[in-house]
């Protein structure tokens, strides 16, 4: 089943109890990789990673920003940037790169997924799709070569925008 979300900021992040507990558990992982790397917990790196993993989707750091000044107006960009950073070397986000040359990050997942990306609205279709995960093996197999990771990224318009306009 695909996961679709907007590239924009939401106008208000709804936080339910499935999202409450993989936050906390996130949480949980991020404090014991700060703790294994000899750092602190803070207030404002646990109001960005609080933010982020509630969020549960693809976003920016300008837009992270703008949801984590909601809830502290004292947080700086670059305390965002730092944290980001932190966030990805404990291997609990990843960064995505999508045509629009903006990063973007996502919770690392244990499960393997690409993306397809509207171009008239912005949605990011996240999808899985075990018919091209074996094509991908074959081809591979065929090359005589190990295949050890992989990113997909497909561009055209979502069903939403081609039912309201058209190609």
């Amino acid at each position: 089943m695909p996961r679709t979300e907007e590239l924009q900021a939401p106008n208000r992040t709804v936080v339910d109890r499935k999202t409450r507990v993989d936050t906390d558990r996130q949480m949980e992982l991020f404090h014991s990789r700060l703790k294994d790397r000899g750092l602190k917990s803070t207030g404002q790196r646990d109001d960005i990673a609080r933010v982020f993993f509630g969020i549960g989707k693809h976003i920016s750091a300008e837009s992270l920003y703008a949801e984590v000044k909601k809830i502290n107006p004292h947080v700086g960009y670059a305390t965002i940037y730092r944290t980001l950073r932190l966030l990805k070397e404990c291997e609990l986000v990843s960064e995505r790169h999508f045509d629009d040359g903006q990063a973007r990050y996502e919770v690392v997942s244990d499960k393997h997924h690409d993306h397809f990306i509207c171009e008239r609205c912005g949605k990011i279709i996240e999808f899985e799709n075990e018919g091209l995960e074996r094509l991908q093996e074959t081809v591979a197999r065929e090359l005589k070569a190990v295949l050890t990771r992989h990113k997909m990224e497909l561009y055209g318009i979502c069903a939403e925008c081609l039912a309201s306009g058209g190609a």
